[in-house]
């Protein structure tokens, strides 16, 4: 098959999150498959380097009719591999920018315009390429699938292709004013409850899920969550009636970058069948973050955006009860002030037991999965995960909250520990429940090589895509 996939950022051009881990893996995924793969995002000039990444300039110049302005746009490539290629649109003013979506202060205020164009753009790419599939990621590609069914009904290149949209976070939608809608090109027909319209504004992600050919999650559990109220942020009653073309698909890992037996960052490697190396790798956590290096204490390692989605609120309920266990906690990660600033003053309080670190590490990220003993997403919603997935690999035993992905790969006292019930004293609990786990030799030990065996490598994964392709094709 011949498959694009459109999105906003993918490793390794430009990331700000799991959607650029995904976008960026896949493709080297169904490439291994055989298949002909062609990746298109924005040419962030501030982020990405020509030099680095051999960009060629494709010598294709095009314009985007946004509402009364024609905005012109240019080109670039890039060979990943021998059958992926990258395709960088180029657009000086909207994407020539510090980062990918907001700053400190918040959104870029011409967020709508911008991924209008970049849709716009991603289409005159993609009908240079002939796809059979054009699978777009997130709210910054959805008006792709809008578009593929109005303006370009009638485009040869796109008579047989059929389009997939996967939602990595219902929370981020594209919710744009109304008066955004002449932008889009498309007429106001199109902004009604059942496309684009959501609660009075333009919503560029419930037009995606209105148009795809089919739409897939990153896991199953949360292909089932965002039916509800409780997870659908408002868009459950347009995922409900497109229940029939919703999948679930778990992300993968890219075993190449998180692997103990050949991770770059660790002071000393390891692995299932030898797992000597892990105590040293500990030792230099404790080191790191300035904790007694004492080996028979649980070491609880998280790494995280700190925010209530994340569970932190919970922590915060929970921390007197924590703070009283023979424990030691690493946290790293940002996120909000508030809990910047609970986390830090713990850390102040209880420098015996808890360790902060307020920062983007990718190193120290790697220190701590193959240090810790438990890693801990406590999360309110959790529509995939990768931490905890990485654990396994480094026999660091989860402790999750059983919701979406975390409930899809975490198998209480198997492989990790869950606990179901957002409450302090459910958390607590499962804490306690792992902890005396840790305390039994033979069981740990046993429960490490379980968490090793776990493979949620990308081929898996690549298939189910593949699978749902086919089908999407014989329809």
């Amino acid at each position: 098959m011949n498959i694009i996939q459109i999105a906003s950022e993918a490793v390794p051009f430009a990331k700000t999150g799991g959607l650029g881990d995904v976008a960026g893996a896949l493709p080297l995924a169904l490439a291994r498959e055989g298949h002909n793969i062609s990746i298109i995002l924005p040419y962030y000039t501030a982020k990405i380097s020509p030099k680095k990444f051999k960009l060629k300039d494709a010598k294709t110049s095009f314009k985007v009719s946004l509402e009364n302005t024609d905005v012109e746009g240019e080109l670039f490539t890039c060979k990943v591999t021998h059958n992926v290629t990258a395709y960088l649109i180029k657009q000086e003013k909207y994407f020539g920018r510090s980062e990918l979506y907001q700053t400190a202060e918040g959104d870029y205020p011409d967020n709508a315009e911008r991924f209008v164009f970049f849709a716009r753009a991603a289409l005159f790419a993609a009908s240079q390429l002939k796809p059979d599939i054009i699978h777009c990621h997130d709210w910054q590609s959805s008006l792709v699938p809008v578009y593929l069914k109005t303006i370009y009904k009638k485009h040869k290149s796109f008579e047989r292709v059929k389009s997939l949209l996967t939602i990595h976070n219902l929370g981020y939608q594209g919710s744009f004013p109304h008066t955004m809608m002449p932008l889009t090109g498309l007429g106001w027909e199109n902004f009604t409850f059942d496309k684009l319209e959501s609660y009075g504004k333009l919503n560029f992600l419930k037009g995606g899920i209105s148009f795809a050919d089919a739409i897939s999650t990153v896991s199953k559990k949360y292909a089932e969550e965002i039916l509800t109220p409780e997870f659908g942020c408002g868009l459950e009653n347009a995922l409900a009636y497109r229940k029939n073309a919703l999948w679930g698909i778990v992300n993968g890992i890219d075993y190449a970058e998180w692997n103990p037996e050949t991770d770059e960052y660790l002071p000393s490697k390891f692995s299932r069948s030898n797992m000597a190396g892990k105590a040293g790798c500990k030792a230099k956590v404790q080191e790191v973050f300035k904790l007694a290096q004492r080996p028979e204490i649980p070491l609880i390692g998280i790494i995280s955006r700190l925010t209530s989605q994340k569970g932190f609120d919970l922590l915060e309920k929970a921390s007197l009860e924590l703070m009283k266990m023979d424990i030691q906690i690493v946290i790293l990660g940002t996120g909000e002030k508030k809990y910047h600033e609970l986390l830090l003053n713990l850390a102040k309080e209880y420098p015996q037991k808890i360790a902060v670190r307020i920062a983007f590490d990718n190193s120290l990220a790697h220190q701590i999965e193959a240090g810790s003993d438990f890693f801990l997403m406590p999360s309110r919603y959790e529509p995939c995960g990768l931490n905890q997935m990485i654990s396994l690999k480094y026999g660091t035993i989860p402790i999750v909250r059983s919701t979406g992905g975390l409930d899809d790969t975490i198998h209480h006292a198997e492989n990790g520990f869950k606990f179901s019930v957002y409450d302090p004293k459910a958390l607590i609990a499962c804490i306690h429940e792992a902890l005396s786990v840790f305390k039994n030799r033979s069981r740990w030990l046993a429960l490490q090589a379980n968490a090793m065996m776990c493979d949620f490598s990308w081929n898996a994964s690549a298939k189910e895509y593949i699978n749902l392709y086919k089908k999407m094709l014989s329809a």
